[in-house]
C-alpha cells in the first residue's frame, strides 16, 4: 500500500448507524473512500416491564453495585450511551469481541476484556480468569437482547458468580432506501462492512442476490463464519477487531495480497476445557452454530 488514501475513489457501505457507524464513516473518508451509511438495523426499547427492571440495574450498576459489566452487542452500547449511562471506576467492562470492544471505546466507555479466540458470550466463558471455577465470587451485569440465549448467565452461575440478566433492547431490521438497494443491485458500491452476524443476515435478505464485484469484509472471524453460515460470501477478514483492521484488509485484498484471519479457538480445545471442569458441555457450542457476539442478535 504506496499510498495514504489506498481506497481513494471507493464507495463503502457501512450497515451501521449510531456512534459507532459514524466512527466508521470517518474511518473509510480518511482512506479516501465515500462511505455510504446505511443502518440495516436499530433497537427498538424493551417491553415496559423489562424496561423497569433494566432501569433498576442501571441504577445499581452506577451507583458501584456490580463488580463487572458484561457487554455482548454494539447496539447495546447504543442503548448505554443514549441513556447517558455512566460506568464508575470501579466496575470492569468485559466486551464479547469484535464491534463491541469497538462500539464501546467509541462511546467513550473502557474495555477491560475481550477473548482473544472465540468472540461470543461462550468465549467469555471459555477465557475470562475472573469468572472460572475456584475463584472469588463477583457481581455481573449482562446486558443483552430480548433475543439472547441464556449462555452467560448460566455458565457464571455455574461457577458460583452472581449475574443479573438484563434485557436491553429488541433488534429490528432496517429497510434501506431504494437508492442504496438500486446501487447494491447494479454493483455500484465497492465494497461492504459486515460488523456482525445481524448485519450479514439483513445484507442477505435484502440484497439477494448480490452482485460479484462488490467485496464483502467481515471485521473478525465469528463475523466472517456467521455470515458465511447465512450464505453470504467474505472475500477479506480484519486481522484485528476494529474497523481501521478491516479497512486495511480491504486495501491488502485490493493489492493482490490477503491479510491473515485471527484464529478462532478450536472446538477440541473447548471439550478439553471441559474435561477438566472448566466449561460444561452445555456451554460448547455445536460447531455449525450459527451466531454473532457483536450485533442486536448476537446470542438469539
Amino acid at each position: 500500500m504506496t499510498t495514504s488514501q489506498p481506497l481513494k475513489g471507493w464507495k463503502i457501505l457501512v450497515p451501521r448507524g449510531g456512534t459507532f457507524g459514524n466512527d466508521a464513516s470517518e474511518a473509510v473518508r480518511a482512506r479516501g473512500a465515500f462511505p455510504i451509511t446505511a443502518p440495516l438495523i436499530n433497537f427498538a426499547s424493551p417491553a415496559p416491564e423489562d424496561s423497569a427492571i433494566l432501569s433498576e440495574a442501571l441504577t445499581r450498576l452506577q451507583s458501584g453495585a456490580y463488580d463487572w459489566l458484561a457487554v455482548t452487542s454494539a447496539t447495546a452500547v447504543d442503548v448505554m450511551h443514549s441513556m447517558n449511562v455512566r460506568v464508575p471506576e470501579g466496575t470492569l467492562i468485559a466486551a464479547a469481541g469484535e464491534t463491541t470492544a469497538s462500539a464501546l471505546v467509541a462511546a467513550g466507555y473502557r474495555v477491560d476484556f475481550v477473548p482473544t479466540h472465540d468472540n461470543s458470550a461462550k468465549g467469555l466463558l471459555v477465557e475470562w480468569p475472573e469468572i472460572q471455577r475456584r475463584m472469588p465470587k463477583v457481581n455481573v451485569l449482562w446486558l443483552h437482547s430480548e433475543a439472547s440465549k441464556p449462555a452467560l448467565a448460566r455458565g457464571m452461575n455455574r461457577r458460583g458468580h452472581g449475574i443479573d440478566s438484563v434485557v436491553a433492547y429488541r433488534s429490528v431490521g432496517v429497510p434501506a432506501a431504494e437508492s442504496i438497494q438500486h446501487d447494491m443491485k447494479n454493483g455500484r458500491i465497492r465494497a461492504v462492512l459486515v460488523t456482525s452476524g445481524s448485519v450479514a443476515e439483513q445484507l442477505v435478505k435484502q440484497f439477494a442476490p448480490i452482485p460479484e464485484n462488490i467485496i464483502f469484509g467481515a471485521i473478525g472471524p465469528r463475523t466472517a463464519k456467521d455470515a458465511r453460515a447465512l450464505g453470504l460470501r467474505v472475500d477479506v477478514v480484519a486481522q484485528q477487531r476494529s474497523v481501521g483492521s478491516l479497512l486495511d484488509a480491504l486495501a491488502w485484498f485490493d493489492g493482490g495480497e490477503v491479510m491473515p484471519e485471527t484464529a478462532m479457538i478450536d472446538l477440541r480445545t473447548l471439550a478439553a476445557w471441559e474435561n477438566d471442569s472448566l466449561i460444561s458441555k452445555e456451554d460448547v457450542p455445536a460447531a455449525d452454530e450459527p451466531r454473532s457476539d457483536t450485533g442486536p442478535t448476537d446470542l438469539k
